[in-house]
């Protein structure tokens, strides 16, 4: 028979403390991750209403939220078609990037077929040969130029040089390419020194950080004019997760001292175009948006925010059109699907109906007041039976109010005038689905690089991953971007309205003419 396991919670601190100078900070990080993983299962199995399926969320995560797999139900079978030409491989067009090598052929058109020697020769649409080479991030040129030396003056004299050879040791690219592997990838620094060194190429982490710390400063004023333009936006949406900072001494203030830090990430809707922003600190997501609404300009009508139902994520000393999340009060009941399926998969099954007709408005192009109308038209009816049903499954009993089905209808119904404002402002989000998925880099890098160390280079990060995701947001090529602006770093400071991800490639063509 196996022997149990008995550690109490307040065990693992202890043991925490005996080895916090004993390891190496990596290390010591991994085993607190650890020591909190067990705190949590031994917080959750204490619960009665814990099951292996909450459990199993809080390990691995769940792996999909759609009503097709949550409630399946039998549908017709759709007709069978024939299956769509092609191999299914990336085809030429798909390498943008590749260098392009066109081969001449020996024959020129209107030559005589060398092998019947009867028909004549005329052009064809060029073939395509693809060749991938495997190569370090970072590619080193040793140059080494022939010296002589005269035996009787002494005068040196060495071979010239190439003009690529002329210059800095590290191209303007190198720190734009580490900055998009470091905070859009979430590649850690070591495992880039790894890398390099098992292709001979060295570049140490602390290199590397010297190189990304430069870059920023160059691009300081062009994250200071993305700020400016996001604060005009017509819709915010805004949430925020938790971050550490190695080097962050508690804020100085007479009230009790928040301790906690949060990468808070703002998506603001401006004038057709969407522009990401991150910061990081001891400032929540309502606080940060309201520094950033310090720099709007005056406006007639008030700005559409859109988050989550936390109290927190609201700014305060400024008045929006306060928007909140569809799919937060959806998640409630997707959580309590096993224990009442047949409600639970009433509301998720109506809630994919106003899903279905969000996607025709996309499909259909309908600008801000079309879907407003469309809408009103088909969703209202939709949404108003739905809270009607709810609401008499409150009154009449059907379930306690106190439990987690009654929490979950409440939740919506509290909330139902923030969860449908788009069926009353022009251009609002059903959801914060937005937001979420641009922090997804901020907790990759957080589980691979598990903190910051100090509050600049925490800063640095949110500028990188703020142009970073901006361009993705805007399909810019981002290492194009960034290295553009790092080689015309003498010009940012100057006109950096001119060096954004939408018109950065125009203007600096014409400064180049100019």
């Amino acid at each position: 028979m196996e022997s149990a396991i008995n550690i109490d919670p307040r065990q693992i601190q202890g043991f925490l403390d005996r080895i916090r100078d004993k390891v190496t900070e990596e290390d010591y990080q991994f085993a607190q991750q650890w020591g909190e993983l067990f705190a949590q299962l031994h917080t959750q199995l204490g619960q009665k209403r814990t099951s292996i399926q909450r459990l199993q969320k809080l390990l691995f995560g769940t792996k999909t939220e759609k009503t097709a797999t949550l409630c399946p139900q039998p549908r017709p079978k759709a007709p069978t078609r024939k299956p769509a030409r092609g191999h299914g491989r990336n085809g030429a067009e798909a390498y943008p990037g590749a260098e392009k090598i066109p081969i001449v052929a020996p024959w020129k058109p209107g030559e005589v077929c060398p092998d019947c020697q009867e028909g004549r020769l005329y052009d064809q649409k060029s073939g395509n040969l693809l060749h991938i080479e495997g190569q370090p991030l970072f590619k080193a040129t040793l140059y080494q130029p022939e010296r002589l030396r005269c035996h009787c003056c002494g005068k040196c004299y060495q071979a010239p040089l190439p003009p690529e050879a002329i210059g800095p040791k590290y191209d303007a690219s190198v720190g734009p390419l580490l900055g998009l592997t470091r905070y859009g990838l979430g590649v850690p620094l070591y495992r880039i020194q790894k890398l390099q060194q098992s292709f001979g190429v060295p570049m140490p982490a602390s290199t590397q950080y010297e190189l990304i710390r430069d870059c920023a400063s160059h691009l300081l004023p062009v994250f200071e004019c993305l700020q400016a333009q996001a604060a005009q936006g017509e819709i915010f949406h805004n949430d925020d997760t938790n971050m550490k900072i190695r080097a962050l001494p508690a804020p100085e203030s007479d009230k009790k001292e928040r301790t906690g830090i949060f990468t808070t990430c703002i998506v603001s809707h401006c004038e057709q175009r969407q522009i990401a922003l991150y910061f990081t600190g001891h400032k929540h997501a309502g606080e940060n948006l309201a520094d950033l609404l310090e720099k709007r300009a005056a406006h007639e009508s008030l700005p559409i925010q859109m988050c989550d139902g936390l109290s927190r994520n609201w700014p305060k000393n400024h008045d929006t059109e306060r928007g909140q999340c569809l799919v937060h009060g959806r998640r409630n009941f997707v959580d309590i699907l096993e224990n009442f399926p047949e409600e639970c998969r009433h509301v998720i099954r109506e809630i994919e109906k106003i899903y279905r007709l969000e996607s025709r408005t996309r499909r259909q192009n309908l600008d801000a007041s079309q879907r407003l109308a469309y809408h009103q038209r088909y969703s209202a009816k939709v949404l108003e039976k739905l809270k009607s049903w709810m609401q008499a499954q409150v009154e009449t009993k059907q379930c306690e109010p106190n439990s987690a089905l009654g929490q979950a209808y409440n939740y919506m119904l509290k909330r139902w005038k923030e969860m449908t404002l788009f069926l009353r402002k022009p251009g609002a989000p059903l959801d914060n689905n937005l937001c979420e998925r641009m922090l997804k880099p901020v907790i990759l890098h957080r589980k691979n690089s598990l903190f910051f160390r100090t509050q600049n280079g925490a800063q640095v990060g949110d500028l990188f991953m703020s142009l970073i995701h901006t361009c993705t947001l805007n399909k810019v090529d981002p290492l194009d971007y960034l290295t553009h602006l790092n080689r015309q770093a003498d010009k940012l400071s100057v006109s950096p309205q001119n060096c954004l991800p939408w018109n950065y490639r125009q203007n600096l063509a014409e400064s180049d003419t100019s």
